[in-house]
């Protein structure tokens, strides 16, 4: 048996092993594949961002914000963030006043945002096409290796006495009255539960709820691009847009990542995902829009192979599973749940450990889909 045992091998499932075995208890983490695959694998670096987050998400990024520069130190591991600032570019005057707005509400919550005018904007990323006529600047935002902060996580979990088992698929979940006592796995162990189950598999998490709990989540495959070469004085900054599906940041080598969510096509029996003509060529259209020098790049990876979730309201879902006192979930990322993971890792760990739930993670609560 052990106190508690841990479905998913992401960010998340590491993260939270990680602040559980710091204090002391016994964890088992149960990965189908290898530490880091499905929603925190991916080419390149994940952007890391405060700027155009849900209201509700606001302050959990402050915290995390003040956690991302410094928790390589803490875990033991090479540094994994970069500090490069995002900018979230308008193009249209009717999306002025909604970034005033924005801006407000966002140093409102500690993270601190500039509106930027015209001749601000080029001043700080001079590559940027004319009709840029402004952008949201959140110098705090970055990006982050996701490869190697997962893996260190879960290497500073393994170091702090959590066992951590990859090539380990759960198969059933065992429950007893109020409470899940054991899972199995598709070699056939059964892993005693003790004090927690956690369920953090993000695409693997409705299925373990079955019909305890129907979430209006769905999964898709975001497709992500990164390009040859480009010439040019190169992308400072992580770039976002008011108005275009539209993600852009600069990687080794003169490269660019181009991404927003426009999706790939996922094959379920394969557990593959294939990119899609039309949306690399919409994606690099956008990116060409606003960076002329990407107008004609060529394409290196076009990569569609990793699932995530999504909810209708567009932020996480992170609850106690109904019926079942001793269990918690978390899914629903929605593409951008990386940013977010120090602080919500911990708080899942002392929601474990306490049995109270944090009161910043209230909002994120199922309840809040309830007629």
């Amino acid at each position: 048996m052990a106190e508690f045992v841990i479905i998913g091998g992401g960010v998340y499932g590491a993260g939270v092993a990680y602040w559980l075995a710091e204090q002391g208890a016994e964890v088992v983490l149960l990965e189908a594949r290898d530490i880091g695959n499905g929603a925190s694998a991916g080419p390149g670096k994940r952007g890391t961002r405060a700027n155009g987050r849900d209201v509700r998400e606001l302050p959990l990024i402050r915290l995390s914000h003040d956690m991302w520069p410094t928790l390589h130190e803490r875990l033991g591991a090479p540094a994994f963030f970069e500090t490069t600032g995002h900018l979230q570019l308008i193009e249209r005057e009717q999306d002025v006043a909604a970034a005033e707005a924005r801006a407000l509400m966002q140093n409102s919550f500690g993270t601190e945002t500039h509106l930027l005018d015209r001749s601000a904007v080029r001043d700080i990323e001079p590559a940027v096409s004319d009709a840029v006529i402004g952008a949201l600047h959140c110098p705090r935002d970055g990006v982050t290796d996701h490869t190697a902060a997962t893996e260190a996580f879960a290497e500073a979990a393994r170091r702090a006495g959590a066992e951590v088992r990859t090539n380990t698929k759960v198969v059933a979940v065992e429950r007893g009255g109020e409470r899940v006592e054991a899972v199995m796995t598709s070699a056939g162990d059964r892993v005693e539960v003790g004090r927690c189950l956690y369920m953090l598999a993000n695409a693997g998490v409705p299925q373990w709820l079955g019909e305890a709990l129907r979430l209006p989540v769905w999964s898709r495959t975001f497709q992500v691009l990164i390009t040859a070469p480009v010439a040019g004085p190169g992308i400072r900054h992580l770039i976002g847009h008011m108005s275009r599906t539209l993600a852009i940041k600069s990687e080794a080598g003169g490269r660019i990542m181009v991404s927003g969510g426009l999706p790939g096509i996922w094959d379920p029996v394969a557990e593959r995902g294939t990119a899609v003509a039309a949306s690399i060529e919409a994606n690099l259209a956008d990116a060409a829009a606003v960076f002329p020098m990407l107008d004609g790049a060529e394409v290196e990876v076009a990569d569609a192979d990793h699932l995530e979730t999504v909810s209708v309201d567009g932020i996480p879902v992170i609850d106690q599973v109904p019926g079942a006192a001793n269990a918690i979930y978390a899914t629903a990322w929605c593409g951008h749940g990386w940013a977010i993971a120090p602080a919500v890792t911990q708080m899942l760990a002392e929601w474990g450990l306490s049995g109270q739930r944090p009161g910043v993670l209230a909002p994120f609560s199922h309840n809040r889909f309830a007629g």
